[in-house]
């Protein structure tokens, strides 16, 4: 079907998108997403209205393009179009952002990131939402998002929400640094990591501590991490030291 769509007009796979069955149409939407085809994407665009159509049909589409396997940058030019709505419901919007980061990460990966013009204007999206975000469940959306992007550039950002933030901006910010490779884990990350898990400006949830050691952990750890963070774990509750002992013996293998 996917194939058959993939050398379909323009004109074909919309009458298909418009005639088809009301249980049949989110497949419909999917196989459309998965042929990525100039015509399938444009018929896409004509036939979904983010302002009319139903909530679970448009999450659909983004989630099928957030778990494309090898998206193009006009599949992210069609979640950027379609996003720029001012009128969306929070559902899709929040969808829509975090979809949005994971097209920009698998661009990234293919060598795609400085040949497409929609991947720059994607994270200047993402990171102009994330200054004006005044919710604290708006910042955690477009954290999520940066860390399905996986930009080094962006890490800077990262760093002040997990060292400033509240509980779950940190959690979601430490997060999405964690999806990084160890060779953008630099000195910088891990000294805010440490100050984390020492608690050295403020206190942070246990979650949070955890997932920070875990970052020291699983980066080529320094001896002096792994002797003060099992100090660290001394006044800890069992379950916590527990785990931690645990890290630390799966690194030493």
């Amino acid at each position: 079907f996917i194939q058959m769509l993939r050398s379909a007009k323009k004109r074909d796979v919309l009458q298909l998108l418009r005639r088809a069955p009301e249980e049949m149409l989110p497949f419909v939407v999917e196989a459309a997403v998965a042929a990525q085809s100039l015509a399938s994407l444009a018929a896409l665009s004509d036939f979904l209205d983010f302002g009319k159509e139903p909530k679970s049909l448009l999450e659909k589409f983004l989630y099928a393009a957030a778990f494309s396997p090898r998206p193009s940058g006009e599949l992210l030019r069609l979640v950027l179009d379609k996003l720029d709505r001012k009128q969306l419901a929070p559902e899709v919007q929040e969808t829509g952002i975090v979809a949005m980061g994971s097209l920009i990460g698998k661009l990234c990966q293919q060598k795609l990131c400085g040949l497409q013009q929609e991947v720059e204007r994607g994270v200047e999206t993402i990171l102009r939402g994330l200054r004006g975000a005044e919710e604290e469940s708006e910042v955690v959306i477009y954290l999520l998002a940066l860390g399905n992007a996986v930009l080094p550039e962006t890490i800077p950002s990262l760093l002040d929400h997990a060292e400033e933030g509240p509980a779950p901006i940190t959690a979601a910010a430490i997060s999405a640094l964690r999806r990084f490779p160890a060779r953008h884990i630099s000195g910088k990350v891990k000294q805010a990591m440490r100050r984390i898990f020492h608690e050295k400006r403020k206190s942070y949830e246990k979650t949070c501590r955890l997932a920070a050691a875990e970052i020291l952990l699983d980066n080529e750890p320094s001896p002096m991490d792994v002797i003060n963070i099992l100090l660290a774990a001394n006044e800890l509750e069992t379950e916590t030291a527990t785990f931690l002992l645990l890290k630390v013996q799966n690194s030493l293998r």
